[in-house]
């Protein structure tokens, strides 16, 4: 399996719903199992919501603030950040040009 970043940042913004009403900020590149890998790349706000896998954040490009459970971690690219399923976080404070590849895998509610 392989995904360019590039080819997948031409797929955001995904479809509107209620819940991403300026279209999805998000693309999957592939899925392996309980794992998947997905490109993020939120305009302005991140109002994405806890998610029940474990995940990794491999920060590609931009600068901001990572929350997770009211901590907050700045960051930039070539950072890494494991957030823990059902915990609360957001990207904020971040630039224009924000993206970063997201891991998820593992049982639901985590490991």
């Amino acid at each position: 399996m392989k995904a360019t970043i590039a080819d997948l940042m031409r797929q955001i913004p995904g479809k509107a719903s209620a819940e991403w009403p300026m279209g999805e900020p998000f693309v999957q590149a592939f899925t392996h199992g309980s794992m998947s890998v997905e490109v993020y790349a939120p305009k302005e706000t991140d109002i994405q919501t806890p998610h029940d896998q474990d995940e990794l954040y491999f920060i590609h490009s931009g600068h901001g603030e990572l929350v997770i459970a009211g901590e907050r971690h700045p960051f930039e690219p070539g950072m890494v950040f494991f957030v823990a399923a059902n915990i609360e976080h957001r990207f904020e404070n971040f630039s224009a040009d924000f993206s970063t590849w997201v891991v998820f895998w593992g049982p639901k509610g985590g490991e």
